[in-house]
């Protein structure tokens, strides 16, 4: 596919196929709007063409984010993404696995910094450009500190991709960071919680001082009103907590999910289990299959793709590959997902409530089946 030359910055607009539709986007915004397939041929070409920006685009963009589009040629305020004959809508990338914590419930085991230079992290931003994938979720690790993560996030919104970011909080605070996010939105943030007091909060990172940072960076969110999510982390470390954590996201006015259930580390070692707050347990939704490896895909530091952050082997790599080896993932996806191994002949496989990626990893950690299968006794 022939790749249309990057903007000079960041796009206004953006419109793209997406799972058979066509959808316009603003980045920084979570909704979209449909528009038909003779919308966006019209935009292809006249944005091709730099022709003046449409009425009707005019008042789209108006109705729904209350934005005003310039008159001119359509080149600096528009990026139409080419249809892609992959089909794949949404990705998540862990630009590196370095982090500034060192929460013993990781589920990522030993977070080395290392992963792809500069060159390597535009390649692969480029190959999921070709993928299709209009919705990426950059993540780490701490994705904040990766030396060129404000280089990937930039490039990424160049591309034409709505950029989810995952992060601790610790570095929210930061001059450049909230400079980048102010210039380029992200349409989510999604932001762990691990404390309510600085006691446990900076006892759960066994990082000291990390309370006060965090705060700081709420804060910072709160001011440069960015579309925060925090995610409430419990653990046996900090379940005494947990009203007060909500408390705390309820004072800052950000939505929140409370999460309970620790898994296996990737690598499936038992470690994180030992933190679990058993008395906090939820059980899980029924499993009742997912897209991972058919439209949506994972990507690791070193430009490994596997259908998900949990079912990492058999994987593809797209450094050395392309966009091309990426279609392997759905066969792989379905070879995964089978009920095999320690699942064979179960009785009440209708209503498991884990994912047979996840089972194998508590298999591989010591098979503590009474956190993921009903016939261990929990979600029964």
């Amino acid at each position: 596919m022939t790749a249309r030359p990057l903007v000079s910055q960041a796009p206004r607009l953006v419109a793209s196929p997406f799972l058979g539709q066509y959808l316009l986007v603003q980045p920084g915004h979570a909704a979209g709007v449909r528009i038909p397939e003779v919308r966006y041929e019209e935009l292809r070409d006249a944005t091709a063409n730099d022709q003046k920006t449409p009425a009707w685009l005019s008042d789209a963009a108006a109705r729904a984010w209350g934005t005003e589009l310039p008159q001119t040629g359509l080149r600096g305020v528009l990026i139409v993404r080419e249809r892609s004959r992959y089909g794949y809508a949404k990705a998540s990338w862990e630009i590196n696995l370095g982090c500034d914590y060192d929460c013993e419930f990781c589920y990522l085991g030993e977070k080395r910094f290392a992963g792809l230079d500069w060159d390597g992290k535009q390649q692969l931003l480029r190959v999921m450009r070709d993928a299709g994938v209009l919705w990426l979720q950059i993540t780490g690790g701490e994705a904040l500190i990766d030396r060129e993560f404000g280089a990937a996030y930039e490039h990424a919104h160049q591309l034409g991709m709505m950029v989810q970011v995952s992060s601790n909080g610790s570095s929210l605070r930061k001059r450049p960071i909230r400079e980048l996010f102010a210039r380029l939105r992200p349409y989510r943030l999604t932001v762990s919680l691990y404390g309510a007091t600085a006691e446990t909060y900076d006892a759960v990172t066994r990082n000291r001082g990390a309370f006060g940072r965090f705060v700081e960076g709420l804060d910072a969110a709160r001011e440069d009103r960015l579309p925060v999510r925090l995610n409430v982390i419990v653990s046996d470390d900090n379940a005494h907590e947990v009203d007060a954590m909500v408390r705390l996201a309820e004072a800052y006015g950000f939505p929140r999910q409370v999460y309970t259930s620790m898994s296996p580390t990737i690598d499936g070692e038992a470690n994180p289990l030992a933190t679990q707050a058993y008395d906090h347990l939820r059980p899980r939704s029924v499993f009742t299959g997912c897209n991972a490896g058919h439209t949506f895909f994972h990507v690791d530091p070193h430009g490994i793709a596997s259908i998900c952050k949990v079912g990492r082997d058999p994987s593809v790599n797209l450094i050395t590959e392309g966009v091309e080896a990426l279609p392997r993932l759905g066969a792989i996806a379905e070879s995964l997902q089978l009920r095999t191994g320690g699942c064979s002949g179960c009785t009440i496989a209708g209503t498991c409530r884990t994912c047979r990626p996840l089972a194998k990893l508590y298999q591989e950690a010591g098979d503590r089946r009474d956190l993921y299968c009903q016939h261990g006794g929990y979600g029964s």
